[in-house]
């Protein structure tokens, strides 16, 4: 069985993710807004930051070709760096280890999964090129295509 080659540009997204929630969350102080919700807006960023990293790990090829394993590993796999994240904070001065964040994270990582993988119009927003491919083939490639499609040798033995 021959496998395609992975493009490593599509990991670049999640792991920038994870990376800079790496950094940010080894900080001792964080400045959150104020966005005005009686809930907890730790606890909002934790489900939507991580809700991100899950659904950018589910675009990758290698998890969205899995079907349904491909959404639940993305999210027990976004769940697992939340519980990571959240013991590494106990290793942060002025931080602390909240059970709440990690089921928010876990939560958000789920809503954001399913939504992904079963909202057509949301997955068809987010997959939207902002840069169209460029196409590397040359002119003369192009044509020879071309007239192969319009004009395909004839086989001899087909007589």
């Amino acid at each position: 069985m021959k496998h395609a080659k992975l493009d490593p540009r599509s990991y670049v997204y999640p792991f920038l993710l994870i990376i800079t929630v790496f950094f940010v969350s080894g900080t001792s102080r964080l400045a959150t807004p104020d966005l005005g919700f009686n809930i907890s807006k730790d606890k909002i960023a934790h489900f939507l930051v991580f809700g991100l990293i899950a659904t950018s790990i589910l675009r990758t090829p290698r998890f969205s070709k899995a079907g349904l394993r491909g959404v639940v590993f993305a999210a027990i796999l976004t769940s697992l760096y939340g519980a990571c994240d959240e013991w590494r904070q106990s290793m942060t001065p002025d931080r602390s280890v909240e059970f709440a964040d990690w089921l928010a994270d876990t939560v958000g990582a789920i809503v954001a999964v399913i939504v992904y993988s079963q909202w057509t119009a949301y997955r068809k927003i987010l997959e939207f090129p902002i840069l169209k491919p460029k196409d590397h083939t040359t002119r003369a490639v192009r044509n020879r295509k071309q007239e192969n499609v319009e004009h395909p040798k004839s086989n001899p033995e087909s007589y």
